[in-house]
C-alpha cells in the first residue's frame, strides 16, 4: 500500500494541536505494518533544516505553482520521521511559509494551503509515484480529493488513486470568499446555495473535501456520530449525514514510548501496576514543586490543558470554591489560553495557596509530572473529538473525570454506570451540578483503597498504542481503494 500523507503540521517539526501528534505517529505505525508512506508538509520558518538532518532535493527546484493570477515557485527539502523509514517532503516557499506562526489571519491564508496541495501533486508527478491512497487531514489539505477529480483527472498516474479525508476538529473548516475558487484553479459551476463548494455564502474547503473524498474519517467513534447532529456538526451535519455510509470513527493512538509510566524519561519515579506504590513518590515531588503539602490521603486533582471555552472550565468556575472550602482536596493546573480562565485559576491559587498550584504556560516536563503525580485528572470538555490526556491519565493510574462526549466517551467508562467495572468517572449533562456530583462520587471511592486500585488497574491495562489504530486505518485504506477501483 502506497500512501501519500498530506498535513499542515507534524511532530517533531511543527505543532499547534493534536493533528501534529497524529501526523508524527500514524505514518510510522503504518510503515511498521508494511505501508510505503510519504509525508508532505510546508517548510515553515520555524523548522531548522540542519537540526532535523534535512537534505535539499536538487531534482525538485523552482517548481512553479499558479494560485489565481500569481505564480510562485517552490523547492523541496527531504528527510525521515525520527526512527522511521517514512519519507518527509517539505515544500519550501518563503513567500507563503516564512511567517511568525504556522497559521495566520493573513488575507492570503487560503492561498497558502491551495499552494501546498498543488505542490504535493507536482512532486508526485515529478517522481511518477502513484499512491494507492492520498490521506488528507483537515481543511488545509481537504481540496486534494476535489483536485483529483477536477484538476488532475487527466493524468493517468492517479487513475487508481483513492482519497481519505480525516476530520480532526469540525470547527475548523477553511471558509473563504468565493474568489478563492478562482485562486484554487476550480470552476464556479459547483458554487451555488447548498452546492458542494458553498456554505453560508463562503467557499468551504472542508465541505468540498467531504463531498469528493472517497471516505471520511474522524478521530473517535462517538465524534463520528456527534458531528452528524446540529449540536456538534458546525453547519456541516447535513452533508455528513448524506455521506454517513462513508464516515468512520477511528480513535487516535498515543506515543507509548514517550507516555508510559514504566519508561517515562521526565518523571522522578518510573512505575507500573505491579509497583503502583511508587506513584506516591511522583505525587510527593509534584506537590513539593508547587509548594503544597503532601498527604497520601488527600486526593490531588490535575489539569493539563489549553484554557479555552471548549475545555469546559466554565463548569468548574461556579463550584471550585465550594469544593475547596468544604472538602479535603488539592488541585494543580498547567495551561494557558483565554484570559478569563487564566485569571480564574490564578484567583484560586491566590485564595487557596495551600490547596491550589498553577503554572500558566507550556511545560513538557511538568505535564508528565502532573500525569504521574496526580490522583485524578479533570477533563470536563464540552466537546472533544478524541483527546489524549485522558488516555495518558488511564495509563498512569491517574483516574480521569470527563464529560461524556467524543473520544472521552469512547475511552473513559464510568465506574457506576458500568456496574463497578469502569475505569473512571463521566457525566452526561454539561452543567456545574453534574460535574460537582461526579467529583464527589470520585472522592468517595478514592477513600476505598481496594476499589480505587481496581479502577486504576483497568486503566493501566488499556491498549492505546498507535499499532491498534493503524490497523484500523489500513483496513479503511483498503476498503477505500477497492471502492475506487470498482471491486
Amino acid at each position: 500500500m502506497k500512501v501519500c500523507f498530506a498535513t499542515s503540521e507534524c511532530v517533531p517539526y511543527a505543532k499547534t494541536g493534536g493533528l501534529a501528534d497524529v501526523s508524527g505517529s500514524l505514518p510510522k505505525a503504518l510503515a511498521e505494518l508494511g505501508c510505503e508512506v510519504k509525508l508532505f508538509m510546508p517548510l515553515y520558518a520555524s523548522i531548522p533544516t540542519l537540526d532535523h538532518d534535512l537534505v535539499f532535493a536538487t531534482e525538485l527546484q523552482d517548481i512553479p505553482v499558479t494560485v489565481g493570477d500569481h505564480t510562485h515557485t517552490f523547492n523541496v527539502w527531504y528527510g525521515h520521521l525520527p526512527d522511521s523509514p517514512v519519507e518527509v517532503y517539505f515544500i519550501d516557499c518563503p513567500h507563503y511559509y516564512h511567517r511568525p506562526g504556522v497559521y495566520t489571519s493573513d488575507p492570503d491564508e487560503d492561498e497558502r494551503y491551495i499552494f501546498l496541495q498543488h505542490a504535493v501533486f507536482k512532486i508526485l508527478q515529478r517522481y511518477a509515484w502513484a499512491p494507492d491512497l492520498i490521506h488528507c487531514n483537515d481543511w488545509q489539505t481537504s481540496l486534494m480529493p476535489v483536485y483529483l477529480h477536477k484538476v488532475y483527472h487527466w493524468d493517468r498516474l492517479f487513475h487508481q488513486t483513492a482519497t481519505l479525508l480525516t476530520i480532526h476538529n469540525i470547527s475548523y473548516q477553511g471558509r473563504f470568499p468565493s474568489a478563492s475558487i478562482y485562486k484554487a484553479g476550480l470552476q464556479y459551476d459547483l458554487f451555488y446555495p447548498g452546492g458542494p463548494y458553498e456554505l453560508h455564502g463562503a467557499f468551504c474547503f472542508m465541505k468540498a473535501g467531504i463531498v469528493f473524498a472517497g471516505s471520511i474519517s474522524t478521530v473517535s467513534e462517538t465524534y463520528a456520530h456527534e458531528i452528524q447532529t446540529p449540536a456538534f456538526g458546525a453547519d456541516l451535519d447535513g452533508i455528513l449525514r448524506a455521506r454517513g455510509g462513508d464516515l468512520y470513527g477511528i480513535l487516535n493512538g498515543i506515543d507509548t514510548d514517550l507516555w508510559h509510566p514504566a519508561r517515562d524519561p521526565y518523571i522522578p519515579q518510573n512505575y507500573d501496576f505491579a509497583s503502583l506504590r511508587k506513584k506516591q513518590k511522583n505525587k510527593r515531588a509534584l506537590l513539593e514543586r508547587f509548594g503544597l503539602e503532601y498527604d497520601e490521603k488527600v486526593p490531588t486533582f490535575g489539569i493539563v490543558s489549553r484554557l479555552t471555552g471548549q475545555k469546559g472550565f466554565d463548569l468548574l468556575q461556579p463550584i471550585l470554591g465550594d469544593l475547596l472550602v468544604h472538602h479535603k482536596m488539592q488541585l494543580v493546573v498547567l495551561g494557558s489560553g483565554e484570559r478569563r480562565f487564566e485569571d480564574f485559576f490564578n484567583w484560586a491559587a491566590a485564595t487557596f495557596p495551600d490547596r491550589v498550584g498553577v503554572y500558566i504556560g507550556y511545560h513538557e516536563e511538568l505535564a508528565h509530572w502532573i500525569e504521574a503525580g496526580a490522583d485524578l485528572f479533570l477533563m470536563p470538555s464540552h466537546f472533544e473529538p478524541c483527546g489524549l490526556n485522558q488516555m495518558y491519565s488511564l495509563l498512569y493510574g491517574t483516574v480521569p473525570i470527563v464529560h461524556r462526549t467524543g473520544g472521552l466517551a469512547d475511552t473513559v467508562h464510568d465506574f457506576h454506570e458500568f456496574g463497578g467495572q469502569g475505569n473512571g468517572f463521566s457525566f452526561y449533562d454539561a452543567t456545574p451540578d453534574a460535574l460537582y456530583a461526579t467529583i464527589l462520587r470520585a472522592m468517595a471511592l478514592f477513600h476505598e483503597p481496594e476499589t480505587w486500585r481496581e479502577i486504576q488497574r483497568r486503566g493501566m491495562m488499556s491498549d492505546f498504542s498507535w499499532k491498534r489504530s493503524a490497523e484500523k486505518y489500513l483496513d479503511l485504506y483498503w476498503h477505500t481503494v477497492h471502492k475506487r477501483r470498482g471491486h
